[in-house]
């Protein structure tokens, strides 16, 4: 099965993650990755691996930057991977001696969430459709993500994928912020009854971040995990804060409109 996958990643500035997840890709003929201008050393890690053909596209979303991968792939199946996945042992000998149905599109991973290597028990991170036939599937944008409408059925893989990113906290910062913007704009364009009950809490804006903080600490069991449970505690608590101040923003924004226009008649 192996020999008719292409694995497909997407880069920016990788060069703390790219190298291992790479070194769990050496069984892939192909692997083709997408990189949108970065300027740290991913370029020259990419070209550490004579299997890689890598594509320059100046990012606007991430499902047109998928997309276009997508229309790279020439094998069966495509290997869908951000470049913090990294494969397990497990994971690449159940793709080895896979032999799919034929009615099968897609296939789910669940992760298992790492701290600098270190892996925490549990997190917030729901399955994704990592390996399905590229000509079955499309992404669309999602708020701050991406999602893959699957055109057949879908099932899940045994083993998981280690999620595992490891760039400075800084550029997290960053990156939470640009996602958050995008999520709030999301969650207040829609009807809440279009909202799925999580993200109706969210759009509350004031629960989300306590009821976060609390979820992953003692109902996912991470106060066992040491500083990596903390650490992954605290990272998804400021990211639902950093979301819940762009709502209020946007709600302030819009009232003090409606006033101006109020004023205007």
């Amino acid at each position: 099965m192996l020999k008719q996958i292409t694995p497909l990643l997407l880069t920016f500035n990788e060069a703390p993650n790219l190298r291992r997840t790479l070194e769990q890709l050496k069984w892939a003929s192909r692997i083709v990755v997408i990189d949108s201008g970065s300027t740290d050393e991913t370029k020259a890690i990419l070209n550490e691996f004579p299997s890689v053909q890598c594509l320059d596209r100046d990012f606007d979303t991430h499902s047109a930057q998928w997309n276009f991968g997508l229309e790279q792939i020439r094998s069966e199946w495509v290997l869908s991977l951000d470049a913090d996945y990294v494969l397990s042992e497990g994971l690449i000998k159940e793709l080895d001696a896979m032999r799919p149905d034929p009615a099968v599109a897609a296939y789910f991973a669940s992760f298992t969430f790492c701290v600098y290597g270190s892996p925490v028990r549990g997190n917030l991170y729901p399955p994704r459709a990592v390996l399905f036939r590229p000509d079955a599937a499309q992404y669309v944008q999602d708020g701050h993500t991406q999602h893959l409408e699957i055109d057949g059925a879908s099932t899940h893989l045994r083993n998981l994928i280690f999620h595992d990113d490891r760039k400075p906290l800084l550029a997290w910062l960053i990156a939470q912020a640009r996602y958050a913007a995008l999520e709030a704009d999301k969650l207040l364009s829609l009807n809440p009854a279009q909202l799925s009950a999580p993200d109706r809490v969210r759009r509350a804006i004031v629960p989300a971040p306590f009821l976060v903080f609390f979820y992953t600490l003692f109902a996912k069991g991470l106060i066992f995990d040491g500083w990596a449970g903390w650490w992954y505690v605290l990272q998804r608590t400021v990211a639902e804060l950093i979301l819940s101040l762009y709502l209020l923003e946007r709600r302030w924004n819009q009232s003090q409109s409606n006033g101006a226009d109020r004023g205007l008649q």
